[in-house]
């Protein structure tokens, strides 16, 4: 779809607004190389469309203060959904990610895309009601699943533990029902994409490290998040681990890091010790009760994590490592495994100013990191002009 120069003007504009800095049209005029002229056009027509607003005046240098203008985040709304193994958390947000509406319930993923995507469809329809909008203000759905994505066309590919799901048209389905863009990640993908816009947004390179059913990791490099040639880059829980032995994986391999150090994995390794424990839950709770055997599991656990996250540092020098999901709610018993680890064996220079933390968005990671996908690409510099309507 071609771009004219009106739409380019008003989206190179929008681009310089977007971040929520107030500016005024000398200001606009100067970073963006346009004549005052057709700045002033372009403001005008941004807010006629809702887009900016007008915000306190710049100081003056003499005569009436200048007029300043910034992103209006109300001028839209997206759906964000982090669909889960056993959990979906839907929400609505504004253009600046802000949650106005949001509800999570307890639906199995081998349920089927149809029965999963059903409840999210009909949870955001409700939501959109609840929060006084009407549903032309939905400019997109992003949504995060639990396993592989093949980004170009929004179908899960090959995902281990979402049985009905492969190559499932997951963008198609939705629109039958939300006629607005649907975008599709890896929910670990973005959970990262939430954990830097939570906590880290001037960090330009950093892991999410997902601790839950599975393990995988989302990896953002030089401000970008990287996908890799099939959409699996950060599929950490299928690396082999030295004392993975013959434990078996379900992927179909042994000695996996996902079968040795994931919630499951803990609680069939204590159950098998005699201290009963059907899943992550189990293992948290008795970690937070004391359990001795519970937080030395927990703890090599993060110690077979960090065998395999050296060699991330090696390779990609991030600055942070952050330790999200179900099973980083123990708290530092697992972090300290992943540190005891990566600090020992990793080149000094790789980890003078790394930092292992837990995730400060926590269980909100992925449904901020589904909204950040919606809204990116409703905003960005070659979509904005035609999904908006903007002057052509």
């Amino acid at each position: 779809m071609a771009s004219t120069p009106n739409s380019v003007a008003v989206g190179q504009l929008f681009q310089l607004l977007r971040d929520g800095v107030p500016r005024t049209r000398a200001e606009l005029a100067k970073s963006s190389g346009l004549a005052r002229s057709t700045v002033a056009a372009r403001v005008e027509e941004l807010m006629r469309l809702g887009l900016i607003t007008p915000v306190s005046d710049a100081v003056s240098t003499g005569g009436r203060p200048p007029s300043q203008f910034a992103l209006n985040p109300a001028a839209k709304v997206v759906i964000a959904a982090d669909i889960g193994a056993s959990h979906t958390t839907v929400a609505v947000t504004d253009l600046a990610g802000t949650v106005l509406a949001e509800r999570s319930g307890r639906i199995a993923v081998t349920l089927g895309p149809e029965a999963v995507l059903s409840w999210m469809v009909e949870t955001a329809t409700e939501l959109v009601a609840e929060a006084g909008l009407s549903h032309d203000r939905v400019a997109a759905v992003g949504v995060g699943v639990p396993g592989p994505v093949e980004h170009s066309t929004g179908r899960p590919a090959k995902p281990p533990i979402m049985p009905g799901w492969d190559a499932f048209d997951v963008p198609g389905w939705v629109q039958q029902h939300l006629q607005v863009p649907v975008l599709v990640d890896n929910d670990v993908n973005i959970s990262a994409l939430g954990e830097r816009a939570t906590a880290w947004p001037a960090v330009d390179h950093l892991l999410f490290v997902k601790v839950a059913t599975g393990i995988g990791a989302g990896v953002i490099s030089d401000g970008r998040l990287l996908r890799g040639a099939q959409g699996i880059a950060g599929d950490l829980g299928h690396v082999r681990v030295a004392r993975g032995g013959d434990v078996p994986c379900h992927c179909g391999n042994t000695g996996c890091l996902e079968a040795l150090a994931s919630g499951p994995a803990i609680a069939r390794t204590l159950t098998a010790r005699g201290i009963p424990a059907k899943d992550g839950d189990d293992v948290v709770e008795l970690v937070k009760n004391g359990n001795l055997e519970a937080i030395q599991a927990v703890r090599q656990a993060g110690r077979d994590l960090g065998e395999v996250l050296t060699a991330s540092v090696s390779l990609l020098n991030p600055s942070v490592i952050s330790i999200g999901g179900a099973m980083a709610r123990v708290g530092e018993h697992l972090i300290a495994g992943v540190r005891e680890v990566v600090y020992t064996r990793s080149m000094p220079l790789a980890t003078e100013h790394l930092a292992i933390v837990q995730s400060a968005a926590a269980a909100q990671a992925a449904v901020r990191g589904a909204s950040i996908l919606a809204v990116e690409h409703v905003l960005s510099p070659d979509i904005l002009p035609h999904s908006l309507a903007l002057p052509v």
